[in-house]
């Protein structure tokens, strides 16, 4: 069986299994990792994994969990971030909306209403 070596940041050196190894292959190659339980401290250690590290562990036999990052989360957004107010007043305002199709059609001028 093969043996894959890792380091812990608490205990060193530790020995893993193949099946101990979570290794995932993002879209955005930064966001690749592999991470494993130390047998030792049970802690959760997370480690960057750059394509000679996913290289490495998939010839060790490491299953691969591939993340497609959604494009929506890569975009450049201008304005201010919402806040816990912001979705309080929205919450408030979907509350006292009686028609909530003519209030959001008011909302967005020459929208088209589906009926």
């Amino acid at each position: 069986m093969t043996t894959i070596k890792a380091s812990c940041p608490c205990c060193g050196d530790v020995e893993l299994t193949p099946a101990q190894v979570r290794l995932v292959v993002c879209t955005v190659a930064d966001w690749s990792y592999y991470a494993f339980t130390c047998g030792t401290c049970t802690d959760e250690v997370r480690k960057p994994a750059g394509a000679d590290v996913v290289s490495l562990l998939q010839t060790g036999g490491v299953a691969v969990e591939r993340w497609n990052v959604p494009a929506e989360a890569l975009e450049e957004h201008d304005g201010r971030p919402v806040t816990y107010d912001d979705v309080l007043d929205f919450a408030l305002w979907l509350a006292g909306a009686d028609d909530l199709m003519a209030a959001l059609t008011t909302l967005r001028p020459g929208a088209r209403v589906a009926h």
